[in-house]
C-alpha cells in the first residue's frame, strides 16, 4: 500500500475522477440503514428528474407487466425493494459518472460496460442459482469488479493507451505494466469502492479477482465467484476455458452448467442495457423477434422474482408481529397478481384445526375464532391443501366432485366464484392456508404467477413460524420468571412470619389493655386484619406463577375501601400534597371475590398513584358503581346469568404512564422502576382480576393523568 499510495493520491487530485453523484451516494446511504425508510428514499429518488424518469420508466416497462400503471415513486421504490433499487441505479449512473473523452480505437467504454453488466448478471446467476452466496451483492460487485480500468484510463489516457496497445486484454501482461504506474486497476476499483464507501466485501472482490487461482481458493467465496466470472465473460476462449476449470475447482460445477449461464447472463444484459438506454456495442439485433420475445418474458419473471425477494422479504424482516407479517404477504399478492382480499388460516395444533384471520377496519389481520375448519373435515380443500402440501383450486375440481360446504361459505367470504388454496408450510412444519378468491376470468392470469406466489407463501410462512417461535419463547421466560418470583418468596416467608406472630401478639395485649378506655378498637381491628392479610399474601406469593383459584365469599366493596382509606389515608397523602377523594354508589350490590385480593388491587393502584405525584402534588378519585349490564362473554365464562357488574375506578391527575410501559402496563418486569419500586405490580393486579373473571383496562394520557377501570361480576350468589 505504501508504494501505492502516491499514484492513489496523484488520482484523487484530478478532476476527473469518477466520483458517484451526490444524489446516488445519499441513496445508497439510505438504502443501507438497518431499517431503511423507503418514504425517503423515495424522495431522494424524486430529486433527479433523470433517475426518477429512469425507475418509472423501468418499472412501467413490459419487463414487470404491472396490470396498472405506476406513477408514484413510493410504489416504485416499494415494488423494487431497497436492493432492487440499488442495483438498478448502479446500472443507470455508475456509467454516467465517468466524463466522455473523445472516442478512442483502443479503449472501447461501450466494451467496457458490456462486459462489466455480462459479469454482473453472470455473478448473480452463479450466486443463485448455486447457492455461494447473496445475489444482489455478486451483480454489484460484477458490475464494478473492471471499475479502476476506467479511473487509469480516464486519468492517464497516453501512457494507458500505450499500455493497451502492447498487450490488449491479455491480464497477465497488463497488470504487471500498470503495476509500474503505482497499482493496477484492480487495486485502483478497490480504493475507489472504499472511498465510496460500499462493503469491504465487495471492495476485496474487485481488489482480489484477478489474484492466482492458488490464493482464490483461500478466499471468501464472492471473492471466488467474481474471479471465475470475470474469466468466464471474457472474448478469449482460452481465457472462457480457464473460467470453466476454475468453476470446476472452486464449486464443482461442469462446463455445461457454466455455459447455461452463460447464456442467460449474455440476454439478460442485453435486454437490460436496452431498458436503461446504455449504448452498448453488442446490442444491434431487433429486439421484437420471437427468440427475443421469449427471454424477454422470463427476464421479465426474473425481475418479477428478485423484486419479490427484495422488497417483500425486507417486509417480513421489519415485521413487528403476526399481523404485519399477514399484511405484508397480502400487499406482495396485490402487486403481483391484483388480488385484492385473501383470509389467512393459520395451523392451531391445541385445536387440531385451521383459524381463520380476516381485516378489519384498520385493513389489520385479526384471529376470528368462530371461523374454524376442523382437521376432520378432510373434504375441505383447505384440509387437503395443507396435508397434501400442494395447491388445490376450487375451479379445477372434476364435475363429480362437489365442494363442501365450508368450502362454499369460504368462496362466500372472499368474494369470488371460486377460491384457490396455497399451502403455508416452514420446513416439515404446518403453520396454515393462504386462500385467495377468483374468478374464471382472473384465474388464468393468476396461475401464470404461480411460481412467484408460492415463493411469497414459502417466505411468509417462514416469518410466520419464526413470529410464532419468538411467542412460544417469550411464553416460557414468562413462566420461568414467575418461577424464579416463587422460590425467592419461599426463602423469605419464614422469617417473615416471626415477626408478624410477634406484632400480632403485642397488638392483642395493647387491645386488652386499651379496651376499658374504649379506644381506638376499630383501627385496632384493621390493623389486626391486614397483618393478617400479610401473612396469606406472603403464602400466596410463594406460588405466584401458577393460576390459583381465589378464596371466594362475599364482599362489601364500599365498605373494604372505606376501612383501606382509613388506615393508609394520611399515610400515603403525606404534607398534604395528594388529596383522595371517594364517590361511592350507595346502591352497591356486594360480590363473590376474594377480599384479600382485592385489598391487594386498590392498595396497589392507589400507591402507584401516590408515588407518581409525590414531587407535584394532585389528586386521585376513587368512583364505584353498579351498572345492570353483564361483561362480555361473562355468561360464557361462569356458565350462570349474571346480575350485572360492578365498577371500580381509580384515577388521577398524575404524569400519566412512561411510554415506555404505556403499551403493555401489566406485562411482568416492564417497569421504569427500580430499588424498592421494582417488581410485579400491575402484573399482580391483573392476576388477581383476571382470577376473580373480571376486566381491567388502563388509559393513561401524558401530563393528564391515569385512570385504571376494574370491572366485577355481580353474580345471583350474591
Amino acid at each position: 500500500m505504501t508504494v501505492q499510495q502516491p499514484l492513489f493520491k496523484r488520482i484523487s487530485g484530478f478532476k476527473q475522477l469518477p466520483t458517484l453523484p451526490h444524489v446516488l451516494l445519499k441513496l445508497i446511504e439510505a438504502c443501507n440503514q438497518e431499517s431503511p425508510d423507503l418514504q425517503k428514499i423515495a424522495q431522494i429518488i424524486g430529486k433527479d428528474p433523470a433517475l426518477s424518469g429512469k425507475i418509472l420508466q423501468l418499472v412501467n416497462s413490459a419487463h414487470f407487466g404491472l396490470n396498472q400503471k405506476v406513477e408514484s415513486m413510493v410504489q416504485a421504490v416499494v415494488f423494487l425493494g431497497t436492493s432492487g433499487v440499488k442495483n438498478i441505479v448502479f446500472c443507470a449512473c455508475v456509467y454516467d459518472a465517468f466524463p466522455k473523452p473523445k472516442q478512442s480505437f483502443v479503449f472501447s467504454l461501450k466494451k467496457f460496460w458490456w462486459h462489466s453488466l455480462r459479469c454482473a448478471f453472470l455473478a448473480r446467476h452463479m450466486a443463485a442459482a448455486w447457492g455461494l452466496c447473496n445475489p444482489d451483492e455478486a451483480f454489484l460487485a460484477g458490475l464494478l469488479h473492471d471499475i479502476g480500468r476506467a479511473v487509469l484510463w480516464v486519468n492517464f489516457k497516453a501512457p494507458y493507451e500505450e499500455m493497451l496497445e502492447a498487450c490488449g486484454d491479455d491480464a497477465a501482461q497488463l497488470l504487471p505494466l500498470e503495476s509500474q504506474m503505482g497499482a493496477t486497476h484492480a487495486e485502483v476499483g478497490g480504493w475507489l469502492l472504499k472511498r465510496w464507501r460500499l462493503d469491504p466485501l465487495l471492495v476485496s472482490s474487485v481488489r482480489y479477482h484477478h489474484h492466482a487461482q492458488e490464493e482464490i481458493t483461500q478466499a471468501l467465496t464472492m471473492v471466488q465467484v467474481i474471479y471465475a466470472a470475470n474469466l468466464l465473460c471474457l472474448d478469449d476462449e482460452n481465457q472462457i476455458l480457464s473460467g470453466m476449470n476454475a468453476v470446476n475447482d472452486l464449486f464443482h460445477k461442469s462446463a455445461e452448467e457454466s455455459r447455461t449461464l452463460m447464456a442467460c447472463a449474455d440476454q439478460e444484459a442485453r435486454e437490460t442495457a436496452i431498458a436503461l438506454d446504455i449504448e452498448v456495442e453488442a446490442v444491434e439485433t431487433d429486439v421484437q423477434n420471437p427468440i427475443d420475445q421469449v427471454v424477454q418474458a422470463r427476464l421479465a419473471h426474473e425481475v418479477r422474482q428478485i423484486s419479490l425477494t427484495l422488497g417483500t422479504l425486507e417486509g417480513f424482516l421489519t415485521a413487528k408481529d403476526q399481523g404485519a407479517i399477514m399484511r405484508c404477504i397480502a400487499d406482495g399478492l396485490k402487486i403481483l397478481s391484483g388480488v385484492k382480499r385473501a383470509i389467512f388460516f393459520l395451523f392451531d395444533e391445541k385445536k387440531n384445526a385451521l383459524i381463520g384471520y380476516l381485516t378489519d377496519k384498520s385493513e389489520g389481520y385479526v384471529r376470528q375464532p368462530m371461523l374454524a375448519v376442523s382437521m376432520r373435515m378432510t373434504g375441505s380443500l383447505l384440509i387437503r391443501t395443507l396435508v397434501e402440501k400442494r395447491q388445490l383450486s376450487s375451479l379445477d375440481l372434476p364435475p363429480e366432485r362437489s365442494l363442501v360446504i365450508v368450502d362454499e361459505q369460504i368462496i362466500q367470504l372472499l368474494g369470488g366464484s371460486g377460491v384457490y388454496c396455497i399451502p403455508l408450510l416452514a420446513q416439515d412444519d404446518r403453520v396454515g392456508v393462504l386462500t385467495v378468491g377468483l374468478d374464471a376470468d382472473n384465474a388464468a392470469h393468476f396461475t401464470e404467477n404461480i411460481q412467484l406466489l408460492n415463493l411469497l407463501a414459502q417466505k411468509g410462512a417462514l416469518a410466520l413460524r419464526l413470529d410464532q417461535l419468538r411467542r412460544q419463547m417469550l411464553t416460557m421466560v414468562h413462566t420461568s420468571r414467575m418461577d424464579a418470583t416463587s422460590d425467592l418468596a419461599r426463602r423469605v416467608v419464614h422469617e417473615v412470619n416471626n415477626p408478624l406472630g410477634v406484632i400480632k401478639n403485642y397488638l392483642k395485649v395493647i387491645g386488652m389493655k386499651m379496651a376499658d378506655a374504649g379506644l381506638a378498637q376499630d383501627e385496632i381491628r384493621i390493623i389486626n386484619e391486614e397483618i393478617s392479610r400479610v401473612g396469606r399474601l406472603l403464602k400466596k406469593l410463594t406460588s405466584f406463577s401458577k393460576a390459583d383459584a381465589p378464596v371466594t365469599a362475599s364482599v362489601h366493596i364500599n365498605a373494604l375501601l372505606t376501612d383501606m382509606l382509613k388506615l393508609t389515608r394520611e399515610a400515603l397523602a403525606a404534607d398534604g400534597k395528594i388529596h383522595i377523594e371517594t364517590h361511592l354508589d350507595p346502591d352497591m350490590p356486594v360480590v363473590t371475590g376474594d377480599s384479600d385480593a382485592l385489598k391487594q388491587i386498590f392498595m396497589n393502584l392507589l400507591k402507584n398513584a401516590t408515588e407518581a405525584m409525590a414531587d407535584t402534588g394532585g389528586r386521585i378519585d376513587i368512583h364505584t358503581r353498579h351498572l345492570a349490564r353483564p361483561l362480555v362473554h361473562q355468561t360464557s365464562r361462569l356458565g350462570e346469568v349474571t346480575r350485572g357488574h360492578v365498577e371500580i375506578v381509580f384515577s388521577d391527575n398524575g404524569p400519566g404512564i412512561p411510554e415506555a410501559i404505556r403499551e403493555k402496563p401489566f406485562d411482568p418486569y416492564v417497569s421504569t422502576k427500580s430499588g424498592d419500586h421494582a417488581g410485579l405490580g400491575l402484573a399482580v393486579v391483573h392476576h388477581l382480576i383476571t382470577a376473580m373473571h373480571g376486566t381491567i383496562r388502563c388509559d393513561s394520557d401524558p401530563g393528564r393523568g391515569t385512570t385504571f377501570t376494574i370491572e366485577l361480576p355481580v353474580t345471583p350468589s350474591t
